[in-house]
């Protein structure tokens, strides 16, 4: 399997290519061909005299490819111009990519995680899996927030289409994660309708048997209220290492937006999170 990785080549990136179980977490995934790129502004001039910017990206990106191999994986390095969510996602459909990864660091002045720009508009326009990845600030370095990438999953479901595709990566994630929580979130205008949430327990206990076959510990959970917020009180309350969710796309100009629920969760989670975009965008 094949994953492109979006690399700036900053300290915080580097962090998060030299951490060997987000390395191995990524092997159990199946990934073993990866495609390293870095995209640069086209104003910036490399082959002008006295320039060493084409140098210098040639060695930050040899580094971290060498990190990579000596992981025994197959690595390719790119170095594109242009907007870096369309050259990425481009890239992605070129190689036909499995898995498209990206950092997102940083806290807002309100203390909530935001995206950073890149990954929010590869979010945004991805029609590949992507995973969002957490990079945090550490006494003036940087770290993974959670170097066992899939050890622990929360999968928050709609009973969707497109959440049953975003179900479908637990085949891949079935040697990485050990536990698995399964949530829907009724809303709180059908608190008063118990057959709704009878029926949502009855789908997500057969989701939990099928979880177990694959020898994954399920927790089923159904909670009540407004959904975004719920899904981060449980991703508060069982600690998860990856938020998986589908991410519905509503475009009539060919790019995919995340639905509400996933932008806001992907913008103020803890965790790590792996987006899947609809069938039909692809």
């Amino acid at each position: 399997m094949r994953a492109v990785y979006a690399t700036d080549l900053s300290e915080a990136i580097e962090a998060a290519i030299s951490s060997r179980i987000c390395l191995t977490c990524l092997g159990r995934y199946g990934i073993d061909e990866i495609h390293l790129v870095t995209v640069t502004s086209p104003n910036v001039t490399t082959g002008m005299p006295g320039s060493d910017v084409g140098e210098r990206t040639k060695r930050a990106l040899s580094r971290q490819r060498e990190l990579l191999e000596d992981e025994g994986f197959r690595v390719e390095t790119h170095v594109v111009r242009g907007t870096p969510h369309r050259r990425i996602n481009g890239l992605a459909d070129q190689v036909n990519a499995d898995l498209i990864i990206v950092g997102s660091r940083g806290q807002s002045p309100l203390e909530k995680r935001f995206i950073g720009g890149t990954a929010r508009d590869v979010a945004r326009t991805a029609v590949r899996p992507l995973l969002v990845q957490r990079i945090v600030a550490e006494e003036g370095d940087h770290a993974v927030a959670n170097e066992h990438l899939f050890e622990r999953v929360l999968y928050a479901t709609d009973f969707s289409e497109n959440a049953e595709r975003a179900f479908e990566q637990f085949t891949f994630l079935k040697d990485a994660t050990q536990e698995a929580t399964l949530l829907h979130v009724t809303p709180p205008e059908r608190r008063s309708e118990p057959e709704e949430v009878e029926d949502a327990r009855d789908r997500l206990d057969e989701l939990a048997a099928r979880l177990t076959d694959l020898g994954i510990d399920a927790t089923p959970m159904v909670r009540e209220g407004e959904t975004v917020s719920e899904i981060l009180a449980t991703e508060s309350a069982v600690d998860p290492t990856t938020i998986l969710m589908g991410a519905r796309g509503r475009s009539r100009i060919r790019r995919l937006l995340l639905g509400s629920t996933s932008e806001e969760v992907t913008a103020r989670a803890d965790s790590n999170v792996l987006l899947v975009p609809p069938a039909r965008v692809r």
